[in-house]
């Protein structure tokens, strides 16, 4: 039995890559509205894994990683939609958002790598504000506050066997399950890669002592710059998807702060640098609020326990609070996370060992 689970815990990303590529074949309602909204969890998954590089592995506090997120999305509708006569192709156009976005963290990162601690995070945050209100001013460009629309799916105008991709993404939600979870399964095994990696050791050692990693021949200019490139470049992926799923960019106001935010918990909570530790955080916070919080409130409809839509009878009007209290916990009695990397474990319970 010991040998078995020692198996699963080592090859915990295959077990439940295994078991979510089964899910709608067993689960009929992951092709209804369950399955898009599990799909919006996906993505997420991979926007945190993206903050995870420079929140857990290098140690530099961001609070602006939804700008690159709308920055991914909007630069992919750019080159997508029928409104501007670019229309590349969405693979060819994920690619360039990507590529943008990265050297747009590059041109963010470098001249704040004097900057630490608050300092950085305050840079962060502006850059997030400044982003969202240039959307929004941009409107010959970005549509404004309408976004742009509509973004085709991915393999719009495609044939293969027989079969429309394009048409096939836009009536099964399965198809965009799909292909988020290749696309995490992507990040995680790359993430994993570069955890080990030369690169991934000089974040780390970045993110524990700065000076002393510079005296071992480390340059943590390029480390940080890396950090930042990388960040960005998940970040876009996340945001290329989540376009493509809503077939619009939204609003501006939909990349702002509180998503900012929201990530970052989510990245703390589960525990930082720790990739297990990532997407917990992100099923416990995001599958509540737009898996959990949704199914309970119409359930609340249903049974008529709420018929004046009173937000005090309301699971959805509650969500914050719980938000609150679940975080006040964790920092209270676990402060290294639910899943915390073992490094950071160690550190927080050194005097214990």
């Amino acid at each position: 039995m010991g040998t078995v689970w020692g198996w699963v815990s080592d090859r915990w990303e295959v077990v439940v890559l295994a078991v979510l590529a089964v899910a709608p074949l067993v689960i009929p309602a992951l092709g209804g509205a369950l399955g898009g909204q599990v799909t919006t969890l996906f993505i997420y998954c991979i926007l945190a894994l993206g903050l995870n590089v420079m929140v857990g592995y290098t140690g530099l506090l961001h609070l602006g990683i939804a700008a690159f997120f709308g920055i991914g999305a909007y630069v992919l509708a750019i080159l997508t939609v029928p409104t501007f006569p670019f229309q590349i192709g969405w693979l060819a156009a994920a690619a360039v958002s990507i590529a943008v976005t990265a050297g747009i963290g590059l041109a963010l990162g470098a001249p704040t790598l004097r900057l630490r601690g608050d300092y950085l995070a305050i840079v962060t945050l502006g850059f997030g504000e400044v982003a969202k209100v240039t959307l929004r001013n941009l409107e010959q460009v970005t549509g404004g506050m309408k976004g742009l629309n509509p973004v085709p799916p991915p393999g719009a105008g495609v044939t293969v066997a027989g079969t429309d991709l394009g048409l096939a993404f836009a009536v099964d939600p399965r198809w965009f399950y799909y292909l988020t979870l290749a696309s995490l399964a992507g990040v995680v095994w790359a993430m994993r890669r570069l955890e080990n990696s030369r690169l991934g050791r000089a974040w780390v050692a970045v993110r524990e002592d700065e000076l002393a990693a510079s005296a071992m021949g480390i340059s943590a200019t390029r480390v940080k710059l890396s950090a930042f490139a990388m960040s960005s470049a998940v970040a876009a992926l996340a945001g290329c998807l989540y376009a493509a799923s809503l077939s619009t960019t939204a609003d501006p106001n939909a990349y702002d702060f509180n998503r900012s935010i929201l990530v970052l918990c989510a990245v703390i909570l589960g525990g930082l640098g720790s990739i297990p530790g990532t997407l917990l955080g992100v099923a416990i916070l995001v599958g509540f609020d737009t898996v959990l919080a949704p199914w309970a409130d119409s359930l609340i409809q249903q049974l008529n326990i709420n018929p004046s839509g009173s937000s005090l009878l309301s699971f959805s009007g509650w969500r914050l609070a719980i938000f609150g209290i679940a975080l006040v916990l964790v920092m209270r009695y676990r402060p290294e996370g639910l899943i915390p990397s073992r490094r950071l474990a160690a550190e927080l319970h050194g005097d214990q060992r």
